[in-house]
């Protein structure tokens, strides 16, 4: 049996992020895996992502808004809204 609670399977990529919020301009991060709905994103730095935020997934420059979903260590789920 298997925990996954994912509504579209995500599938293994590593492309570069930039995560914005507030004033920031953009926090970089590595789009470890996507699918339609949602994205692992592997967080640069020690700066902490808030629970809302865009996401701007390189080289495409495609804007997305997301939710985390799961914090672990250095790395966050989100869901695309």
């Amino acid at each position: 049996m298997t925990d996954e609670h994912r509504k579209a399977p995500r599938l293994r990529t590593l492309k570069g992020g930039s995560i914005t919020f507030g004033p920031i301009a953009g926090l970089e991060c590595i789009v470890r895996n996507l699918s339609e709905t949602g994205a692992a994103l592997e967080i640069t730095g020690e700066t902490t992502v808030p629970d809302q935020f865009s996401l701007i997934i390189k080289p495409e420059v495609v804007r997305r808004n997301c939710e985390v979903v799961w914090r672990k260590q250095k790395r966050v789920g989100v869901r695309f809204v």
